[in-house]
């Protein structure tokens, strides 16, 4: 039984009409080819999978090639065969990241002295040129910039600004572009009717979609997804099993979460995509790509190929659009994409995806303009909805105001000891300061009286830090602290408001009422 080729390999082009999205480079380089004007040094440059090392392949056997045809080499010629199968003398590859020394680059150069035995280039393709140590570049700049006629370099790198100015200078300079989603798209449909699997276009959309460009990196989740579900169709769910993906549908329901300020619901719905075993860094990664959509749809009419979508789910998406304002989007957009920044290095993934969520939700908690728009947008809202009454102003004339909130009277028996904790409540909350979701929500806590005088901490409805505080080793921690701040046993209660309106206006905060009391005193 013979051993499998992977898809990238068994479809890697052979000639220039099968490389994909790189016509401004296939076709400049087939004229140099067809009026003989072969330079003597190119630099490939582009992401990887874009067909840096697969140009430079069958370029190399172009110019050897006995037969040359319009798209390259013939392909059948026994210098065509040769190369393709790794025997020739003509076609050098070397790996720069493993040969990078002053030596490995000296043995190059004494070998370029000798002329090819058949044929009529010696072609030295060094891939990842940028990892070369100093020494070697310079070891290669005379030869680079002087070689025999029959000598041609080319150089491939995904990191062109790693090369010295020098370098640059000598070469042909080509940039391969990333390939769009449709030539991916359209290639991974060509080769899988040539191989006879059957894959659902929406599979290969979101697969074409995921690889960023790369058209190998898109060839390779595509044997990794057929290989999951062999001799099945290959479906649009059944990939985003295998990729570790999430559905439209769940970042619609995450959205309509935030913008509702649901912090119950968002939570639990981060937690249902973490038991289905999703990757995090993908779900930030395509929920920011969703934002990205919502915004164009606010943006213009129109966009309906920009934003790579099945007709539902852009009516969805237009609907959503309706729901949120462009600024609101944009504060999204801009925390998903440091969050994206900040979690290829963290521990504690779901810690941050969780504060993320959260700021997302409670726009109170940051400090930013885009978030003060946000509470000024929650404002406007509340007002729009009937929060306020109206009153005659001194001309005569209706004025909207803010109905004003009832005082709230202080208890006239605050023991002394849960007056000073409230005092110092700001200690209490630095206590948990390398906790950031714990003191968060003791920031946004009530620290009130429970009906038997003693103290009382009550948090927002749906509030889930609050059970991390209720459970060990949370409490022991809070109840050191009090009694600490206060200097005696202090007797305490944690509890979740039933509704937001009871933590509203049902909870008296002793931290307002005690500093009023203080302010009237002075």
């Amino acid at each position: 039984m013979g051993s499998y080729t992977a898809l990238y390999r068994k479809f890697r082009p052979d000639n220039f009409a099968d490389v994909k999205g790189q016509e401004h480079i296939t076709t400049t380089l087939k004229n140099q080819l067809k009026a003989d004007r072969i330079g003597h040094a190119y630099l490939f440059t582009g992401t990887r999978g874009t067909g840096k090392t697969t140009v430079a392949k069958i370029f190399a056997r172009a110019v050897n090639c006995e037969n040359p045809t319009e798209n390259g080499p013939c392909g059948e010629c026994a210098t065509c065969k040769a190369i393709a199968a790794g025997t020739s003398m003509n076609v050098i590859e070397i790996d720069a990241a493993s040969n990078n020394g002053v030596d490995n680059i000296r043995e190059i150069i004494d070998q370029v002295s000798y002329r090819p035995t058949e044929g009529r280039y010696k072609v030295y393709i060094i891939d990842e040129v940028h990892m070369l140590s100093t020494g070697a570049f310079n070891a290669m700049l005379k030869t680079l910039e002087e070689p025999p006629e029959y000598v041609i370099f080319i150089l491939a790198t995904t990191e062109v600004h790693k090369l010295p100015i020098t370098v640059l200078s000598r070469c042909q300079r080509y940039d391969f572009r990333r390939i769009s989603i449709d030539t991916i798209a359209a290639r991974l449909k060509d080769l899988m009717e040539q191989e006879n699997v059957k894959v659902e276009d929406k599979a290969i959309r979101y697969i074409a979609k995921t690889a960023d460009g790369s058209l190998r990196d898109a060839l390779s989740l595509l044997d990794q997804c057929i290989a999951f579900h062999l001799g099945e169709e290959l479906t649009y769910d059944m990939a985003l099993d295998v990729l570790g993906a999430v559905d439209t549908e769940v970042f619609s329901r995450l959205l309509r979460s935030c913008i509702d300020g649901d912090v119950h619901s968002a939570i639990a719905l981060l937690d249902e995509v973490i038991t289905q075993g999703r990757e995090l860094t993908q779900f930030i990664i395509d929920f920011t790509w969703y934002l990205r959509n919502l915004m164009l749809v606010q943006t213009s009419d129109g966009l309906e190929d920009v934003v790579d979508m099945s007709t539902d789910n852009l009516a969805r998406l237009k609907e959503e659009a309706q729901l949120a304002k462009r600024e609101q989007i944009i504060r999204f957009i801009h925390i998903f994409s440091d969050l994206a920044n900040q979690i290829r290095y963290a521990s504690q993934k779901r810690v941050l995806v969780e504060i993320a969520i959260i700021r997302l939700c409670k726009p109170a908690m940051d400090k930013d303009n885009a978030a003060i728009l946000g509470r000024i947008d929650a404002v406007e809202k509340q007002l729009a909805e009937g929060n306020f009454v109206v009153t005659a102003s001194a001309e005569g004339a209706p004025k909207a105001v803010a109905e004003p909130k009832p005082k709230q009277v202080l208890p006239k028996s605050v023991p002394d000891d849960v007056k000073k904790i409230v005092a110092n409540w700001k200690k209490v909350i630095g206590n948990f300061s390398n906790d950031l979701p714990i003191a968060a929500a003791l920031e946004r806590a009530k620290p009130s009286l429970d009906n038997n005088g003693n103290l009382l901490i009550k948090f927002d409805a749906g509030d889930l830090s609050s059970e991390r505080l209720i459970a060990e080793p949370g409490r022991s921690k809070l109840g050191q602290c009090l009694n600490d701040i206060s200097g005696k046993e202090i007797v305490f209660s944690i509890s979740e408001a039933a509704t937001n309106e009871e933590y509203e206006s049902g909870t008296i905060d002793l931290r307002e009422l005690i500093k009023a009391e203080i302010d009237e005193e002075d």
